[in-house]
């Protein structure tokens, strides 16, 4: 099997969400449990932007631009899958959606009620597919055929102009190697001026083993904690974690009009896309390095010596991010690592070993389960009431 069907088999192998039994709620008890937007200082940093005029590529399982906390905010996307399940069925945007909701939801749910309020309500969404959910028939001939959807996708959002890319995917099967075609994709996005955002990877019981793209170089890559500010036991530990984000018990919307609670570094990448967001849109003419290295200069609660490999240099502070940008000069985005000296910007994909002849394409299903998902998530509450489980 080659490289690219290999890699889309890890992907396309963890796009599902697990729905555990639960006690639904009334929409109206959604807002008060979003408790990532108050621990990451939304208020403060709201009294600057709500991120307008920015714009963030979600590149995922795709968007539901009709449901009503998104309507309005998600722009015509690109699919570069092209088949697979549609609006309409259980396998389609789900994924793709909840993160969408994390990054630019406004709040206005079905019934008019109070739904879920992402972290840049004003921000814009460009949704691109570039891969399916687990459950979706389809997903098997997407792995032989589709390999280079990813990269695809994150040149096609750059050349939108995309001021966010947002990669809430990965693989980090044991058998993950660094994909040349990605790499230089993701330079090419930091190269237009595009912040690339992902996640670190959901294999912190399984090995931390590394995962990509979070691992290439520039982009920021984000750990998950849960409201005490602990790191998630699921959470993968490496040398390129950046920041860290709330993702654990994460409110989400979905495409059925159930709000799910979730969790994984999925949701904490889409927290963090969101806080760039409002970055980007008080200080647009920052570059990727520049960014990145604000997150990490400015985010709170420290891991001792200033970072670790769970956390990475703390809980990202939007707010105090956007504070500190006023002193800086916009430098050129095409110098991805101009200002940035530290080693743990990252040293880039390694040279992978010999692929051997026994991995199949199942293995990355059985081994890259933390790549694109929410590890779990229960129902809390949906708009047909008289339905309700």
């Amino acid at each position: 099997m080659s490289r690219t069907r290999h890699r889309l088999a890890a992907l396309v192998g963890a796009a599902a969400l697990v729905l555990l039994p639960a006690a639904p709620v009334h929409a109206d008890g959604i807002r008060p449990q979003q408790w990532g937007l108050e621990a990451l200082n939304t208020d403060h940093a709201w009294r600057t932007t709500q991120g307008e005029g920015v714009t963030v590529a979600v590149l995922d399982t795709g968007v539901d631009d009709q449901h009503p906390d998104l309507e309005g905010n998600v722009l015509p996307g690109k699919d570069f899958i092209g088949f697979g399940a549609g609006r309409g069925d259980r396998s389609w945007a789900r994924h793709g959606t909840a993160m969408a909701g994390i990054i630019a939801a406004h709040g206005r749910g079905p019934g008019d009620r109070d739904g879920v309020m992402g972290i840049a309500p004003k921000a814009r969404v460009l949704p691109v597919r570039v891969i399916l959910e687990g459950t979706d028939p389809a997903r098997e001939k997407a792995r032989s055929s589709r390999g280079t959807a990813l990269a695809q996708g994150i040149r096609w959002a750059a050349d939108q102009g995309a001021d966010v890319i947002n990669l809430s995917l990965g693989d980090d099967s044991e058998s993950a190697h660094p994909e040349a075609t990605e790499d230089a994709a993701v330079q090419y996005a930091l190269g237009k001026g595009s912040v690339v955002v992902a996640s670190a990877g959901n294999g912190g019981e399984k090995g931390d083993r590394i995962s990509y793209p979070a691992a290439y170089p520039g982009v920021i890559a984000v750990t998950a904690v849960d409201r005490f500010g602990t790191h998630a036991s699921f959470s993968t530990q490496r040398w390129y974690a950046t920041v860290s984000a709330p993702g654990v018990d994460i409110v989400i919307p979905d495409p059925d009009r159930k709000y799910y609670e979730g969790w994984g570094t999925s949701a904490a990448a889409a927290f963090v896309s969101g806080a760039v967001a409002l970055v980007r849109a008080a200080h647009p003419d920052l570059s990727p390095a520049q960014v990145k290295k604000l997150l990490a200069d400015t985010a709170r609660d420290r891991p001792q010596g200033g970072r670790d490999d769970a956390r990475g240099n703390g809980m990202v502070d939007p707010a105090a991010a956007i504070d500190a940008a006023k002193a800086l000069r916009p430098r050129d985005p095409r110098r991805v690592t101009e200002g940035y000296t530290k080693k743990y910007f990252g040293p880039g994909p390694q040279v992978p070993e010999p692929e051997h002849a026994s991995v199949g394409w199942l293995a990355p299903l059985a081994g890259g389960v933390g790549a694109l998902v929410l590890v779990g998530a229960v129902v809390l509450w949906r708009a047909d009431q008289d339905d309700l489980v």
